[in-house]
């Protein structure tokens, strides 16, 4: 198993966010959790990737117990997160953005080489890696935030709603490419308030409601189930 939630109860303030949750992601996966805003899912995220700390509960990853590693360090484990809203630095520019989510790291060759590749996903970047991160488009930016969680060379890549704000041709292509980076051996988990769009891309799911999982399967058990389809499918 990659990564494995135990009990999870993380806190803002006095108001507790998640509520004593527990997932598994297993190598080479795909999984998501859905549910509506508020719910805890970017939270959760953000919990796995040490921005906020449990209050309760352990997350282990590969093996290892990481409850209270620092985020900086998660990176170096292999855990990237692409933020809800992008949060690209706008004054820097598009390769400046990509080689700041390499920071960690120290072999010039390997770095050069996926480089390379986030071109090959996302060519618009090449094409404007001169430009300011904030002169692109929404779709470009959410092309280059992923860039940049990718330049860390993750085995865990945290997506936060990839799909926010963006037409539908560019967000069929960005999944497109999520697929694609899954296929060539990076672990997905994924939130995602578009939850038919999230069910049929992954493996299994997780529905969460007010910080709680309430509903968990394969995905294609959860596109079939009647009170995710009347709550979450508009049906």
């Amino acid at each position: 198993m990659m990564l494995e939630l135990k009990d999870i109860h993380t806190y803002y303030g006095n108001i507790r966010a998640v509520r004593g949750i527990s997932i598994e992601v297993n190598a080479g996966e795909k999984v998501c959790m859905i549910g509506a805003n508020g719910a805890g899912k970017s939270t959760t995220l953000m919990t796995v990737s040490g921005v906020h700390v449990p209050a309760e509960g352990t997350i282990h990853f590969e093996g290892e117990d990481i409850t209270t590693t620092s985020a900086e360090q998660r990176v170096a484990l292999g855990i990237s997160q692409v933020p809800e809203g992008r949060l690209i630095f706008p004054d820097m520019t598009v390769l400046e953005n990509l080689e700041l989510g390499a920071y960690i790291r120290n072999d010039s060759t390997g770095i050069k080489s996926d480089l390379n590749r986030i071109f090959d996903y996302f060519p618009v970047l090449a094409e404007r890696r001169k430009q300011r991160g904030g002169s692109l488009s929404g779709g470009e930016q959410q092309m280059l935030a992923i860039g940049r969680s990718l330049m860390s060379n993750p085995r865990l890549l945290l997506l936060d709603e990839p799909s926010l704000g963006l037409a539908p041709l560019i967000v069929k292509q960005i999944f497109e490419i999520i697929q694609q980076i899954n296929e060539e051996g990076t672990t997905i988990l994924l939130v995602e308030q578009n939850a038919q769009l999230a069910l049929n891309v992954t493996n299994r799911g997780y529905v969460m409601e007010t910080g709680e999982i309430t509903i968990e399967g394969a995905s294609t058990d959860l596109l079939a189930d009647e009170r995710v389809r009347q709550a979450y499918l508009g049906e």
